[in-house]
């Protein structure tokens, strides 16, 4: 997945038949996602799209020791890439069933991203912290999750967290370590 360009479609469905089939799907789902998906400014686009997006660690965006929300965007940008649209979080949860082990034999994690997470980089749907920030996938215990998150721009990132963007061109040369390609099949 990381580094490596991929398109995935996003739209054509309504909050509530998404929201029903990642339960049908089996996919589990914290208190913020749920919070995200009530929240009336989290839109669906009504016509399907297929978008081109890439993965890369903090550190790949040329932040070695990692960095806040701004300057993650910032350097982003500077790449080429934009923030995805909010709801490629739930349909790449829905596609991407082969994400690596990401609770085993780690260490609980507080304040930063779990260890094998893909944090989707979307705008936010206001300045208030306390309403979550975006998604991200996980899978814990073999377990697969779309999971809510809440953060401010003052928050550091750290240098192995990784992100997903949009891109509009194809990215030569940049190369990551936070997923293999072969766990993005369907995706």
């Amino acid at each position: 997945m990381l580094g490596v360009e991929h398109l995935i479609r996003i739209g054509g469905i309504s909050k509530a038949a998404l929201l029903e089939e990642l339960e049908r799907s089996g996919i589990s789902i914290n208190p913020l996602a749920h919070t995200l998906f009530a929240d009336d400014r989290f839109e669906i686009e009504k016509e399907v799209e297929d978008i081109r997006c890439v993965a890369l660690s903090v550190a790949e965006l040329g932040l070695a020791q990692g960095g806040t929300w701004p300057l993650i965007v910032q350097h982003a940008t500077a790449l080429g890439l934009s923030l995805c649209p909010m709801e490629t979080g739930p349909h790449l949860r829905l596609r991407w069933r082969e994400q690596a082990e990401g609770a085993i034999g780690q260490s609980a994690t507080r304040g930063k991203a779990p260890f094998g997470s893909l944090t989707v980089a979307s705008a936010a749907l206001c300045d208030d912290p306390s309403v979550p920030k975006g998604f991200y996938l996980r899978r814990i215990e073999g377990v697969l999750w779309l999971r809510g998150y809440q953060s401010d721009d003052e928050h550091v990132w750290s240098a192995d967290a990784c992100l997903l963007f949009q891109t509009a061109a194809q990215l030569a040369g940049l190369g990551g370590e936070c997923f293999a390609a072969e766990h993005a099949k369907g995706v």
